[in-house]
């Protein structure tokens, strides 16, 4: 069990640590970053300062929309959140002062048109028992006050008298005559606020990151930690710029007002406020990624204790792996198609079935036959449960309909949003029970205990009857197998099945050279003539060929060789549960020496993996023979040579002495294994001779 999680990557990367002090420090030299941090000696007081930004957003922000660039924003909306951030300010007593204080130094610092960098200084002086985001905020407000009474008095001196004397003794230009002059300033003005308040919001994300996850020492937070000073610096060094543009306005009624200098001022400085909002943005995720990555980690070994835990029902482990929350039904009813909660899994045993969107049409017609024959016999032991488990970063339209197509082809349950799955659930399938790129099914029981990892093998096998798809269980049913024909086609041709009960020589054969497949059924059909048996032949294919299958089958539907199976579905199945007989041996720590089922598994796998044809003989419950298509072919041929013994030990036995007679040291077999879940054995022994094989590694895509 790999219970280990990946490395977390959200630090960044040494380039990018450059670039951001690079940024940092080109306009601010190391003597000014002394001195901002020599200002600062907070006192440990916490403040809550998120009903103040609720406020201040509304004076500088909204307002300026509504009034400035002509935006209909409905009011009573925002004065229904202006008294709720109001009733949360349950500290107003003491801030209101503070905020007056500096709101007195920002105008007469500014009143003067004196330096910028010692009013900021001043400033940050004044609030230097303050935290970073405090002090950002605690001065913004002021300045909130500073606007807000300006545009009230402005914009109200056309209709009120007392506004009207206000304006006359401060002697503030006319907004509305002087609009167009005055629209480059405000234009600026707001952008540089806008700036200044991104940042402010982003200082205080930074402080309400969740210490349990994060700490100010881990590279991403600590990284931020030495930018927020000068950044804070820079705020509060704009909201002078923005005191000081107000503060110029005022004796200006019947000046003529000169805007393209200050405009541009205020232009720079926003550029540069908005360059340190980006890069603070990009640390700020940079954090929560690695905040995400830790709750992922911890949810990942909670998923691992909650397994390892004994629960009265199933519904812990099912909400950890499903959804947690009861805000939404999170599954859908393939029957119904109706939303449903997890609730309708209780104490039910679960299989879930875990794959990408690649699920095969022969897949889900399989599942989908047991699933219902499981409802018609009245024997509901198990309710089935889609997850699948896709990539964020590749979803698109084609994808989201992939999706719906499939659930809407279930008849179990499905989850209504494959996002809903956690990331941490996503990494425990793939690292604990093994999912790649094959889909898998894992079975749990009430209690919510894993029966098994990956029970789609035993499903393959045995339908219904490996129910309750436990390793005991399939113990138990491969105690009653014998390599046989029937344990070949069990649950895909009733045909065969009564072949073989009425005794016939049956001969399966399979590959797709033509040439051979006509010589071959055609000699074997003579024989059968001159030996006067009846023989019955199937043909199967060959496995991971779906569409040179449908044309081999469009061919026998002319040529009529034999009998076959008109549709790819039960081809499929047949190979897909030979490959599931081998991964199961495997998962029980059977080999090719002690295990004859696995041994001739192997055998007709690797037949597969050659060009040429093969076949089986068989007649009866346990007799058959086997071979190569060149082998098999010279020995009907041969048939004058050994049909003196048919009489003395049977058909297939004669047969099977000739084809040991044929056999000979020169041969070439190989065999393709899938990647599946069971594991690549280690040892593979050669079905002519019985050395092991070499081990080679195949990647393929492409399977026609």
């Amino acid at each position: 069990m790999a219970t280990n999680p990946r490395p977390l990557s959200a630090t960044p990367s040494k380039m990018q640590q450059r670039k951001e002090r690079r940024m940092f420090s080109t306009s601010d030299d190391s003597a000014m970053m002394k001195q901002v941090q020599a200002t600062h000696a907070p006192d440990g007081r916490e403040i809550d300062v998120n009903p103040i930004i609720k406020i201040v957003d509304e004076i500088l922000i909204q307002a300026i929309a509504r009034s400035i660039e002509g935006h209909h924003v409905k009011q009573e909306q925002d004065t229904l959140e202006i008294a709720a951030a109001l009733a949360e300010f349950d500290t107003l007593d003491t801030l209101a002062f503070i905020i007056n204080k500096i709101s007195c130094e920002l105008s007469c610092k500014c009143s003067g048109g004196g330096d910028a960098h010692a009013s900021t200084m001043v400033l940050l002086n004044y609030l230097s028992s303050y935290a970073w985001h405090a002090k950002v905020v605690l001065t913004l407000a002021a300045f909130a006050v500073i606007f807000g009474e300006f545009w009230l008095v402005a914009q109200l001196s056309a209709a009120n008298t007392l506004a009207k004397s206000v304006a006359l003794l401060k002697q503030l230009p006319d907004i509305v005559e002087n609009s167009t002059n005055l629209k480059p300033q405000f234009e600026a003005l707001n952008k540089l606020i806008k700036a200044a308040l991104d940042v402010t919001m982003c200082i205080v994300e930074f402080k309400e990151l969740p210490s349990d996850y994060i700490s100010e020492h881990t590279p991403p937070m600590s990284v931020a930690s030495a930018h927020i000073p000068i950044a804070a610096y820079w705020v509060i060094r704009s909201i002078v710029a923005c005191a000081s543009q107000i503060a110029s306005l005022i004796g200006m009624r019947n000046e003529s007002i000169s805007s393209a200098t200050e405009a541009w001022e205020l232009s720079s400085l926003a550029h540069k406020v908005s360059s340190i909002h980006e890069h603070l943005k990009n640390q700020l995720a940079l954090c929560y990624q690695y905040i995400d990555d830790k709750r992922h980690v911890e949810a990942f070994h909670n998923l691992i204790r909650l397994f390892e835990s004994v629960h009265v029902d199933n519904m812990k482990i099912l909400r950890a792996l499903i959804y947690a929350k009861d805000d939404l039904p999170p599954l859908v009813d393939g029957t119904t198609k109706s939303k449903v909660s997890v609730e309708v899994l209780r104490r039910k045993h679960v299989l879930l079935l875990i794959s990408d969107l690649d699920l095969s049409q022969e897949e889900l017609m399989i599942l989908d036959n047991l699933y219902k024959d499981s409802r018609s016999r009245g024997e509901m032991h198990y309710e089935m449960v889609w997850m699948p488990v896709v990539d964020k970063a590749t979803w698109n339209d084609m994808n989201k309909h992939k999706f719906e197509y499939l659930q809407s082809m279930m008849a179990w349950y499905s989850v209504r949003d494959p996002f809903i799955i956690e990331p941490s659930v996503i990494k425990y399938i793939r690292e604990v029970w093994n999912f790649s790129k094959r889909a898998i099914v894992v079975a749990l029981d009430p209690q919510g205990r894993l029966s098994s990892p990956n029970a789609l093998h035993m499903i393959w096998i045995w339908g219904n009857l490996a129910f309750p798809f436990t390793r005991e269980k399939e113990e138990s049913l491969w105690k009653q197998e014998i390599w046989s024909l029937e344990l070949l086609v069990d649950g895909i041709d009733p045909t065969v099945l009564e072949w073989i009960t009425e005794g016939k020589f049956i001969c399966l054969y399979g590959g797709e050279d033509l040439e051979w497949i006509e010589t071959f059924t055609t000699t074997a059909m003579n024989v059968a003539k001159a030996g006067k048996f009846q023989l019955e032949m199937v043909y199967v294919g060959k496995s991971n060929a779906k569409e040179r299958m449908q044309r081999m089958i469009n061919t026998f539907a002319t040529r009529k060789f034999s009998y076959y199976w008109s549709n790819v579905t039960p081809i499929w199945f047949f190979w897909a549960r030979l490959e599931s007989m081998l991964y199961s041996k495997l998962q029980h720590g059977k080999t090719v020496e002690n295990d004859q089922i696995m041994s001739e598994v192997m055998t007709v796998l690797s037949f597969d993996g050659s060009d040429r044809g093969w076949a089986i003989f068989c007649r009866g419950p346990s007799e058959m023979a086997r071979a190569k298509g060149d082998t098999a072919l010279t020995s009907l041929k041969d048939f004058d040579k050994w049909k003196h013994k048919i009489d003395e030990v049977g058909l297939v036995p004669a047969l099977k002495d000739y084809l040991d007679q044929l056999h000979t040291t020169h041969h070439c077999n190989s065999l393709i294994l899938p990647g599946s879940t069971g594991g690549i054995p280690q040892k593979v022994v050669c079905a002519e001779c019985g050395r092991q094989m070499e081990k080679y590694f195949m990647y393929r895509c492409c399977v026609e």
